[in-house]
């Protein structure tokens, strides 16, 4: 009879095949991690070389020293250079010349006068003898009120003054015949006083009278509306049919007087003497107006008048500037940046503005010299002038400074110098359309394809393209070799009517 098992080999054993199981786990996770860490090494491998090969052959794949351009990095646009090559520039040259110290301020413009024209008797509107934005001058008619109510009323005041007269006429016959009377002794004389005061009451109703006519022939004239300054009108306010009234706001139009016209700037009080001691001494101070972005000068003009007053909140006291506008270019409430000329410095050394750099060392220049290298010019900044900013420094006239490309420069370095506008002109080239291939088409075709859209274009162009490649390759593959057989241009479809 066989021997019992031992007690604890008829238990099962859980725990081994656990162990084993998470053992298995743990070096799958192992591996992964090695795979992971493995690929990174060798990305990381793969990308210094392809940095190291494009800083040796410039456009290849990125690298140190590429810019990113519109493409992406080390796509179409984008600045490529190897360290310690020559770096593109753009440059400027100083020069001596006068500059003009101005003061620089936000100005309103405004109209010399303003009217609005309202009517002043009230009445049906029958014409209207203007039209809006017309330049009119003081005196023009410009509308006609219904007159007739305004006739009727003169009429009957002129025939009571008619019947006042008359009646004064008789008692002044009466009273001369009294006074007659009166030296024969024929007459008592309280019959002579009271002709005489009748006479004098008769006088003042005529005079009444005259009055009344007088108003009457005014507010007749009232009905033709004119023009009270020259000016330019706006808007019409009431159409015809409409019943005008004296007391009405809008009135019928508003004129402006805008030739000549006023802009109104503030200046700060710690400018005031450079301004009030030109005028003392009876001299001019020119002003120029220019638009939002100080790019065109829209006229020029005189300083008329300085406030009376400092504005204690601000710190600024106003100015009045009068322009000839002749050419109309100034409109009432419009804003424009003010330039108001005080001094004029003779002979002084001036940079494109371009040029000027600052720094935590203040502000500097780049100067190149004869070899191509730059060295930084510390300057000391003046009034500026357009696009040229007056210094002081170590600076000569007839220098070249860098205009663009100065971000990418230190004490020292090679410069290669490069038109200015060299980046603009190229990329007109690239914007414009690819006609590779266009000379080969007969006429006809050609002026069709070239009537094609751009998109149209490209998608012709590139099936020629593909024919004639089938054709060289048909031919043996030379390049360059001409094919067997010219492969038949696609039909291009008829050019598009014009839109």
């Amino acid at each position: 009879m066989p021997s019992p098992l031992p007690p604890e080999s008829s238990q099962p054993v859980p725990a081994r095949p656990a162990r084993r199981r998470r053992s298995g786990a743990g070096w799958a996770w192992l591996a992964v991690i090695v795979a992971v860490a493995a690929g990174g090494g060798w990305y990381w491998k793969h990308q210094r070389d392809a940095r190291a090969a494009a800083a040796a052959v410039p456009g290849s794949v990125p690298g140190p020293g590429m810019s990113q351009g519109p493409g992406g990095i080390g796509g179409p646009g984008a600045r490529r250079f190897a360290p310690g090559a020559a770096q593109p520039v753009s440059v400027g040259v100083v020069r001596r010349q006068d500059v003009r110290v101005m003061l620089q301020a936000i100005g309103t413009v405004t109209a010399q006068n303003t009217a609005v024209v309202r009517t002043k008797v009230d009445g049906e509107l029958k014409a209207i003898r203007f039209r809006e934005g017309d330049t009119v001058r003081a005196g023009a008619l410009l509308a006609e009120i219904d007159p007739r109510s305004y006739q009727a009323a003169l009429a009957q005041v002129a025939g009571g003054l008619a019947r006042d007269q008359a009646q004064l006429k008789n008692a002044q016959i009466d009273l001369q015949r009294y006074q007659e009377l009166l030296g024969q002794d024929s007459i008592a004389k309280q019959q002579v006083d009271t002709q005489e005061a009748l006479v004098r009451q008769l006088q003042g109703t005529v005079q009444v009278d005259q009055a009344q006519v007088d108003a009457a022939k005014l507010n007749l004239s009232y009905t033709r509306v004119t023009a009270p300054i020259s000016g330019r009108l706006g808007l019409k306010q009431a159409d015809l049919g409409n019943v005008v009234r004296a007391a009405d706001t809008t009135g019928i139009v508003t004129i402006t007087q805008t030739q000549p016209i006023n802009v109104i700037f503030s200046i700060p009080e710690a400018s005031l003497p450079r301004v009030t001691g030109p005028l003392r001494a009876g001299q001019s101070l020119a002003v120029e107006a220019w638009d939002r972005d100080r790019r065109n000068r829209l006229a020029t003009g005189q300083v008329d008048f300085i406030d009376n007053t400092i504005d204690t909140t601000t710190g600024t006291i106003k100015v009045k500037a009068v322009f000839a506008n002749a050419d109309a270019r100034l409109y009432p409430n419009q804003f424009v940046n003010m330039a108001l000329q005080t001094d004029v410095l003779k002979d002084t050394l001036v940079v494109p503005s371009a040029a000027v750099q600052r720094g935590t060392q203040g502000t500097y220049v780049y100067a190149v010299d004869e070899a191509g290298k730059v060295a930084v010019r510390k300057v000391t900044l003046g009034p500026v002038e357009n696009d040229r900013t007056s210094v002081t420094g170590d600076l000569q006239e007839g220098e070249k400074v860098v205009t663009d490309g100065a971000d990418r420069l230190r004490e020292g370095a090679q410069v290669e110098v490069i038109a200015a506008n060299a980046a603009a002109a190229a990329d007109a080239v690239a914007a414009q359309p690819r006609q590779r291939g266009l000379d080969r088409l007969p006429p006809d075709v050609r002026a069709r394809v070239l009537a094609m859209p751009p998109e149209e274009r490209r998608a012709y162009l590139q099936k020629l393209r593909e024919q004639r490649g089938a054709g060289t390759a048909a031919a043996g593959g030379a390049p360059g070799a001409a094919p067997a057989t010219a492969p038949a241009s696609p039909t291009p479809p008829p050019a598009a009517a014009p839109r």
